[in-house]
């Protein structure tokens, strides 16, 4: 009796109590192909991107076409146009949103908390919007100009920089300095304060804390938020177009005209190559000097 308790008691494993039918191995587990798993986002991709650009690349080899536009001379001043724009526009970005989101995530107060969350809703505003406003404020009858005529009693008041390359700069940089100012309090309320108190009480003034403790450690999100500036600023439309700057064409504007208004679909073509050529060369470019930085 003891003998066979001891022999029920022991547990015997799982294979050897249900065996396996005679003459069939067990069946393999069924493992999708990685391949598979990776069609659908492709197959979106290609729908949606690649084969519209295909479209573009294709419409833009029609014999003569790149010759032609490049011989021109509206191509290559829209080109300069496009550059210095995007570059000086992303430089005025870089600055004052450093400044502004310093002085929002360690300067104190009321109402700071406010302007952050403030900040991610001005992300969703359309490009337009803020030309618009500042259309109203300093456009050529907007109210600056108006509370100046009604002062000097002058037909005509003397803001009328918004229709200059100035106003397209003034306007971008208004409305894209959020996108830097964005991952810049991100990563500023990661940081540890304790750095600025020891910085502090070893008696560093403010603007040596800000340059040798804050601005290393904002460098990856200046990189961040400037390589998208940069990118948004060489493929931005509205702003141009809605300051009514018509000595400003920038390639986005030459693409629209050689398009819309000249019906010449090649050469629109080849214009919009080159600008996504010139958005890719010089976020690359961007990039690899932002990580030589440390970035």
């Amino acid at each position: 009796m003891a003998s066979r308790t001891g022999a029920l008691g022991e547990r015997a494993p799982l294979a050897e109590a249900v065996p396996a039918p005679a003459g069939r191995p067990p069946a393999a587990p069924r493992t999708v192909p990685v391949w598979v798993w990776a069609l659908p986002p492709v197959a979106v991709l290609a729908v949606v991107f690649l084969y519209p650009l295909a479209l573009v690349v294709q419409e833009s080899l029609a014999p003569g076409a790149y010759a032609g536009v490049f011989a021109s001379a509206s191509f290559r001043e829209a080109l300069v146009t496009t550059v210095w724009l995007a570059l000086a526009s992303t430089a005025g970005c870089l600055v004052l949103g450093f400044v502004l989101a310093v002085v929002i995530a360690f300067v104190p107060f009321p109402g700071g908390k406010a302007v952050a969350k403030f900040i991610d809703v001005f992300l969703s505003f359309p490009s337009f919007l803020i030309t618009l406003a500042l259309l109203f404020l300093y456009g050529t009858v907007g109210m600056a100009n108006g509370v100046w005529t009604d002062v000097t009693g002058d037909p005509s008041g003397p803001f009328r920089f918004l229709t200059t390359p100035w106003g397209v700069l003034l306007a971008e940089i208004t409305y894209f300095t959020p996108f830097v100012m964005r991952p810049l309090l991100a990563a500023f309320s990661q940081m540890e304060t304790a750095q600025l108190e020891v910085a502090s009480s070893l008696g560093a003034r403010p603007l040596r804390i800000v340059r040798q403790v804050i601005l290393p450690e904002a460098l990856p999100a200046l990189a961040a938020g400037g390589s998208l500036v940069l990118v948004m600023c060489l493929n931005e439309f509205g702003i141009v177009l809605f300051t009514g700057a018509k000595g400003v064409t920038t390639l986005p504007m030459l693409v629209y005209g050689k398009a819309i208004l000249e019906s010449d679909y090649a050469a629109a073509c080849v214009v919009a190559v080159v600008n996504v050529a010139l958005s890719v060369g010089l976020y690359v470019l961007y990039r690899g000097v932002s990580r030589r930085a440390g970035a």
